[in-house]
């Protein structure tokens, strides 16, 4: 996955959920979109190095926003929510998720289940059950082990129900948790986070519901980052 042409700034506060506050190489300060209105759970502190896109837009307010964090390890985290699935529609393309690779056909955004939900993508194939796919991102990472959720997620736990329905009406139902951060080679729920989603994954895996963990792999041009893919499944934990 290809990133829009990225400018670094320096991280001065988040606030307001999708605002940010940085500060321009030039020492001006800019006020920019945030994507995620998540916890951001090491994502970024006041002082990293921030990658921003321009949309180039007049007609909205705040025409940047926030992509990446360079943290203070080095690592990248794409905090932008809206990259992950674009990330995994790509790996689905190009045959890289090798537990889905069977399948052709790929539907975005499919409405299906009882609690009025959106699977993130429906695959299918000859011959083969539907797909339901789930998306959810890593970008909280300790002692190189990724995690999720980095918030308590009554939105995943939901997801997690719906996604125990379709198996039991003889679909194939999957997680597939993105490596959004490039510092961590295996995987982890992070139940003391939010227990109740850990406790729901337990009882999906033992119902047949698959979930696999995706390493990412950000791509550099003259120190500026350029694109992220998925590069391999890592052990979960």
């Amino acid at each position: 996955m290809q990133f829009p042409s990225l400018q670094p700034a320096t991280l001065i506060r988040r606030y307001k959920r999708f605002l940010t506050d940085v500060q321009l190489q030039n020492g001006d300060e800019m006020t920019i979109h945030c994507a995620n209105t998540g916890a951001m759970t090491g994502c970024g502190e006041k002082g990293n190095t921030i990658w921003y896109s321009d949309s180039k837009s007049e007609t909205r307010k705040y025409p940047c926003s926030w992509e990446l964090t360079e943290l203070e390890s080095g690592n990248l985290v794409c905090i932008n929510t809206h990259r992950s699935n674009q990330l995994v529609h790509e790996a689905l393309l190009n045959k890289q998720i090798k537990e889905l690779a069977m399948y052709d056909e790929i539907y975005p955004e499919v409405k299906y289940g009882e609690e009025n939900s959106r699977i993130d993508f429906l695959l299918k194939g000859e011959g083969l059950p539907d797909c339901y796919l789930e998306v959810k991102s890593i970008t909280l990472v300790k002692n190189n082990i990724g995690m999720f959720p980095d918030a308590v997620t009554t939105r995943g736990q939901k997801h997690v129900r719906e996604l125990m329905a379709m198996k039991k009406h003889g679909h194939r139902a999957v997680v597939l948790f993105a490596g959004l951060h490039d510092g961590f080679d295996c995987f982890k729920i992070a139940e003391y986070i939010d227990p109740e989603y850990d406790k729901l994954l337990k009882q999906a895996l033992q119902e047949g519901v698959e979930a696999y963990a995706y390493a990412g792999k950000f791509e550099k041009t003259q120190g500026i980052p350029t694109a992220l893919s998925l590069t391999e499944a890592v052990p979960f934990i």
